[in-house]
């Protein structure tokens, strides 16, 4: 088995920082609930500025596969590489820009080059790791030299008006329309990427891929995070292509991107126990981790992980956490790409430096965890 370094990373974020006077002109309003739900997830989200692939008069400006092609670009260049030296692709994304063919068939279409191996991962957060794994695993069995695993997002086209046409808001409370609102406002668009290798190179910092865990607790939880139903009871739930038509899924509301926040309040304990489990698997003590990169939907839910870790004793000290949500916003699973991408570019790094990548996801519960080192 080959030990596994990354030894390029990259990002790609569209268009200038929207901050949040201007994320009405880029998404509108959908409801009389809207500016009032703005500013409550605003204030629990922490975020300042984020980007969008759309700008201020409505016009798509770049699809997801051409930023997740630009990124892995970006992280070619910084390895020193060719993407047509790649030997492997790896693309984690929530939602293609096409239904069919998978999404890294679109975006090694973009790069061009050569002939490749490839992989799609369609999830939500989680995909992002899903994706570094199947690169990670490929290069450790000897399968390949070099490869590349990126996430990316285009999470505003989900959210203009046009989609909540037939949803009756005025009938609803603001704890309803929040399922809607919440991700609307806390969502933004962008895509990062890792180059892996067998080797480091000495001139530059490089991160061994120490270990990489993962788990689903899907046999807990019905979907919380969703799309393409009519809702999330699983003795109910109607998939969008079962209504005869796209017009009659679009009438009942199936291809809305909602989030329950009753379920995801029960997954933090689930997660908790699980990086608990993590930790004595590994042998690891909060004290062994030089950086934390945790990717948390919002800030709230940031000080709620991080009292549950003091709970546990498994607490990080805070000085240690790096999370540059307040100024990318929430970039799905293009987030811990990107979190790792600007450590590595901006944090002082020594060799020896233990990094613990974490990534939640509410979709309908799983977990991961990467053990990064410094060479």
């Amino acid at each position: 088995m080959q030990d596994v370094f990354i030894t390029g990373s990259g990002s790609y974020l569209p268009g200038r920082p929207v901050d949040n006077r201007e994320m009405e002109a880029r998404i509108g309003l959908i409801s009389g609930h809207s500016r009032k739900l703005k500013t409550l997830a605003l204030r629990q989200n922490g975020i300042k500025t984020r980007h969008y692939a759309i700008d201020a008069a409505g016009n798509y400006q770049i699809t997801n596969a051409q930023m997740a092609a630009n990124a892995v670009t970006a992280a070619c260049d910084a390895a020193r590489r060719d993407s047509r030296q790649l030997d492997y692709l790896s693309c984690a994304t929530t939602q293609a820009d096409q239904l069919v063919p998978g999404h890294a068939s679109a975006v090694h279409g973009e790069l061009g080059g050569s002939p490749m191996e490839i992989s799609s991962h369609q999830s939500v957060c989680g995909s992002s790791m899903m994706a570094i794994k199947s690169a990670y695993l490929n290069i450790r069995a000897g399968e390949h030299r070099v490869a590349a695993a990126c996430g990316s997002e285009f999470s505003s086209r989900w959210f203009q008006p046009g989609f909540y046409g037939e949803i009756d808001f005025s009938s609803m409370s603001p704890e309803e329309a929040l399922q809607y609102e919440f991700l609307r406002w806390t969502l933004s668009d962008g895509a990062a990427a890792l180059v892996m290798e067998t080797a480091p190179d000495s001139s530059r910092t490089c991160l061994k891929i120490d270990w990489i865990e993962q788990k689903s607790f899907a046999d807990r939880f019905p979907n919380c995070m969703f799309a393409g139903a009519d809702s999330n009871d699983p003795e109910e739930a109607k998939p969008w292509a079962h209504f005869g038509s796209p017009q009659e899924a679009y009438r009942q509301g199936a291809l809305l991107l909602r989030q329950d926040f009753v379920l995801l309040e029960q997954m933090f304990p689930v997660w908790m126990g699980y990086f608990l489990e993590v930790l004595d698997k590994r042998g690891l003590s909060p004290g062994d981790i030089r950086y934390f990169l945790p990717h948390y939907s919002a800030r709230s839910l940031g000080e709620r992980m991080k009292t549950l870790l003091t709970c546990s004793s498994a607490m990080i000290p805070e000085e240690r956490w790096r999370n540059h949500q307040s100024e990318v916003g929430n970039v799905g699973s293009a987030s811990i790409f990107l979190l790792i991408d600007k450590l590595i570019r901006d944090a002082t790094v020594q060799s020896g430096d233990r990094i613990l990548c974490f990534v939640p996801e509410s979709g309908r519960c799983l977990a991961s965890f990467m053990s990064l080192t410094v060479v």
